[in-house]
C-alpha cells in the first residue's frame, strides 16, 4: 500500500487507488492514512465523523465506513491475495489500524529526508543539507490532507505536519544562503510560491514570501555584478 497525505490524500493498494464511496468513509480513510501502521482509537474516529453525522450516530457511521472501505480494498486486492481487507484495515482492541504492508508513505519519506538534511546542517555540509531538504519539500503538493474537513484530532495532526514543512523550508533557505545561492534561491522560491496555487494567504505561502523578501534584501545590500536585484513580487 502506498499512502500520500502531503497534499490531497491518496491511498493505493495493489496499484489501484482506493476511492472512498461516502464522505464518512473518505474521512475515516484520511484519518487512518495520517497515522499508517498505528492504532487510531475508535473514539477518535467517531469524534471525527461528527463533521458529517450527529454524535449519537457516529459509531454506527464508523462501522458502516469501515465496511465500505473494506469492500474497496477487496476490489483492489483481488482473488488469491495474501492480504485481505480485514488485515489491511485491521480491527484492534480499542480501534482500527491501516496496515501498509511495508509500502511507501510520503510522510515517512519526508521525515527521512528532513532528518538527513538537519543532520547535514549540523555538521556544516550545506550541499547535502540543501539537496535532502529540497527533496523533502518536493514531496508536498498542498497543505497536509488538503480537502478534508478535519475535526479536532485531525486538525492537530495536519497542523503538526504543516509546521514540519515550514521548519524544513526555513532550514533549506539557510543552507542555500550559506552556499551563496542568492539568485538561484529567488528563482526556486518563486517556483515554490507558484506551486501553491493562485489563492492568497496561508502560512506556507507567507513563509515563502518572507524568504523572498529576505533574500532580495540581502542581494540589495551586497549585489552581485550584472545580476538583477529582485524576484517577482509576492501577491
Amino acid at each position: 500500500m502506498d499512502i500520500e497525505v502531503l497534499g490531497a490524500p491518496r491511498v493505493t493498494e495493489n496499484g489501484m487507488a482506493i476511492t472512498a464511496p461516502t464522505p464518512e468513509s473518505r474521512h475515516v480513510l484520511a484519518v487512518l492514512a495520517a497515522c499508517p501502521d498505528r492504532l487510531v482509537p475508535a473514539r477518535v474516529l467517531a469524534e471525527e465523523l461528527t463533521r458529517h453525522t450527529p454524535p449519537e450516530h457516529a459509531r454506527a457511521a464508523l462501522d458502516t465506513a469501515v465496511r465500505r472501505l473494506r469492500e474497496r480494498f477487496a476490489e483492489a486486492l483481488g482473488a488469491g491475495s495474501v492480504r485481505t481487507p480485514e488485515t489491511v484495515l485491521r480491527t484492534c482492541p480499542g480501534g482500527y489500524l491501516l496496515d501498509t504492508g511495508g509500502g511507501r508513505c510520503d510522510v515517512r519519506v519526508f521525515e527521512r529526508e528532513a532528518g538527513a538534511g538537519y543532520r547535514a546542517m549540523g555538521r556544516g555540509d550545506f550541499v547535502q543539507a540543501s539537496a535532502r531538504l529540497r527533496r523533502a519539500l518536493d514531496l508536498w503538493t498542498g497543505p497536509a490532507l488538503d480537502g478534508i474537513d478535519a475535526g479536532t484530532w485531525l486538525r492537530g495532526r495536519t497542523a503538526a505536519l504543516d509546521a514540519d514543512r515550514l521548519s524544513v523550508l526555513g532550514q533549506w533557505v539557510e543552507a542555500e544562503l550559506a552556499l551563496g545561492h542568492h539568485r538561484e534561491l529567488l528563482l526556486e522560491l518563486a517556483v515554490l510560491r507558484a506551486a501553491g496555487g493562485p489563492r492568497p494567504g496561508g502560512a506556507y505561502r507567507a513563509a515563502v514570501c518572507r524568504a523572498e523578501a529576505r533574500v532580495t534584501a540581502l542581494r540589495a545590500a551586497r549585489p552581485a555584478p550584472g545580476l538583477p536585484l529582485a524576484g517577482a513580487p509576492c501577491r
